[in-house]
């Protein structure tokens, strides 16, 4: 599809796809730090291009990107910026409001930060009881898990470590400063038994996870491509459903 976003089109196609269909994408990420070498615009970056190849494919259209997600944990970081929660949940809220207007039903959320999710599956919630539009939520960390640990260690599949920067080296190779890819290990992992909040500059003096310094070009698009092929997949199943 040449027009693989809504925003692309005119009010004629956009009519014209509504007519036919009820299921569209949504890409949702979030401006903030992943290292030294990779852009802050990572998640955006990687939720909208992995929303446009999809919709390219499928012929289903791609809302526009939400850039900004709830990223107070990296606000120890220049150049990051964080909303509230309420503020995410209204936002997107409204914009389903308007897509039920048009007769959508259902929407598959490509959610490029993690930090996103506890409120989108509000969103969800709140979109079914108030709207009657099902929302579905893909990560592509998690969603993906299996074929992530087919290309990558588990010290590489961590935040802005070598998996993400793979993907980066692939759909962006020109953001990536390559000189300054850093491998650390982050501090207080003997917490992952339980949950608190915690700023990323007390457990990474670089923002990074994990080895970050093994990333490809190469692998990266290995995994863009299955992560495509796995969205594909699910997109058939909506359609159906």
């Amino acid at each position: 599809m040449d027009k693989p976003f809504l925003h692309q089109l005119s009010y004629e196609e956009a009519r014209d796809y509504f007519s036919r269909r009820d299921l569209v994408i949504l890409p949702v990420g979030s401006v903030e730090q992943h290292g030294p070498a990779n852009p802050l615009g990572t998640d955006m970056l990687i939720a909208q291009d992995l929303a446009r190849e999809v919709a390219s494919r499928s012929g289903i259209i791609s809302l526009p990107v939400i850039p900004f997600g709830i990223s107070f944990h990296h606000m120890g970081f220049p150049g990051t910026i964080t909303v509230s929660e309420e503020s995410l949940a209204s936002y997107v809220l409204d914009v389903l409001r308007s897509l039920s207007r048009w007769g959508v039903k259902k929407v598959l959320v490509v959610n490029g930060h993690g930090g996103n999710l506890p409120t989108l599956q509000i969103v969800a919630r709140k979109a079914m009881d108030e709207l009657g539009i099902r929302v579905y939520i893909y990560q592509w960390w998690t969603s993906g898990s299996k074929m992530l640990a087919e290309l990558f260690s588990e010290d590489e599949r961590g935040h802005a470590s070598g998996a993400e920067t793979s993907l980066n080296m692939h759909l962006h190779p020109e953001l990536v400063r390559t000189e300054r890819l850093v491998d650390e290990e982050p501090k207080g992992s003997f917490e992952a038994r339980v949950y608190r909040f915690a700023y990323t500059h007390e457990m990474s003096s670089s923002g990074v996870f994990g080895r970050q310094s093994s990333a490809t070009r190469e692998r990266g698009a290995a995994l863009f491509e299955k992560l495509v092929q796995d969205l594909l997949d699910i997109v058939t199943e909506l359609e159906g459903a």
